[in-house]
């Protein structure tokens, strides 16, 4: 497997971001004996009762959360965010080939036992969900709660909305690709800012180093029979099981998941009874419109369901 690693400089002086990296080698899992090092920060106290994972989704970065981390760290608890291989600092395969859901799934599973994480508080976001709840569910000893925002575990049982198809579509065919960019477009707190834009772009100084960010929506399970499709309906039959508390915190502007809180509301058995809400003034990224808003809506879930 060949991959590239961007260059450290890219990440200096970025605006909100003053976080000592962390790296974890993990298989590759092409049958090379290559690894591939997963980036993530880590804040607060080690022996915190409370470690909250933050996992980011297409085609952010951890640099997603600079606005949530304080509140969080704040509030005395650990806070764990990685970048997905292909993001951030992470190291990034060049072929599209290389990244398949599956895949995706193994390496931050290795990486989550690698660091031997325990007692979380698990917040998804977008792929951050799709990722990360197949590594809860794979794992569910290790985790205590469950926040979900804007994100889903679809088994391509169920159509896609249209937005999100027009997402694959747009992700495939553009000869444009342009994340900083896009992650503006995707937010109602547009416009961000050169600064800000150009640290979305940081992890990716060429074409060479954005293969992840281009596949990932077209691996999406769009239909019930994609190769991922059987591995998500399991992982669903331990969400369907699942008695600790699960909050979902969807803004009410995002037509890509748009409807997605009802699926986890109505088949969850820990998301009944708790204090759902609609993150109004929301987009898709809804860590960077509504940042400390949902700060406090996780401290608040952590407070009230102690475990």
């Amino acid at each position: 497997m060949q991959f590239v690693r961007t260059p450290d400089d890219r990440f200096d002086n970025l605006p909100d971001w003053p976080y000592s990296p962390i790296y974890t080698d993990v298989s590759a899992g092409d049958g090379s004996g290559v690894s591939l090092r997963v980036h993530h920060i880590d804040e607060g106290p080690r022996d915190a009762a409370n470690t909250i994972l933050l996992m980011h989704g297409e085609p952010s970065w951890a640099y997603l959360y600079r606005t949530m981390i304080p509140g969080l760290v704040a509030a005395g608890h650990r806070v764990i965010a990685p970048d997905l291989i292909g993001f951030g600092r992470s190291d990034k395969p060049t072929n599209m080939s290389d990244y398949t859901y599956e895949r995706i799934v193994t390496w931050m599973s290795e990486w989550l036992v690698k660091n031997d994480l325990t007692n979380m508080t698990f917040f998804g976001q977008d792929w951050g969900g799709l990722i990360g709840l197949r590594v809860v569910t794979a794992f569910p000893d290790r985790f205590r709660r469950i926040v979900v925002s804007n994100t889903g575990l679809p088994t391509g049982d169920r159509q896609p909305t249209e937005a999100f198809l027009n997402w694959q579509k747009f992700s495939q065919t553009s000869p444009e690709w342009h994340i900083g960019r896009m992650v503006e477009a995707a937010s109602n707190s547009k416009p961000l800012g050169a600064e800000i834009v150009a640290a979305y772009d940081a992890p990716f100084p060429s074409d060479e180093f954005t293969a992840g960010t281009r596949i990932l929506p077209s691996l999406v399970p769009t239909g019930p029979e994609n190769p991922t499709s059987a591995a998500n309906r399991e992982a669903w039959k331990v969400l369907e099981a699942w008695t600790k508390p699960l909050l979902t915190a969807f803004s009410d502007g995002d037509p890509v998941t748009a409807g997605g809180h009802r699926i986890f509301q109505r088949s969850v058995p820990g998301a009944q009874n708790q204090p759902h809400t609609t993150i109004i003034g929301g987009g898709h990224f809804v860590q960077e419109d509504k940042g400390p808003e949902l700060t406090a809506i996780i401290n608040d879930f952590i407070a009230s369901t102690p475990y």
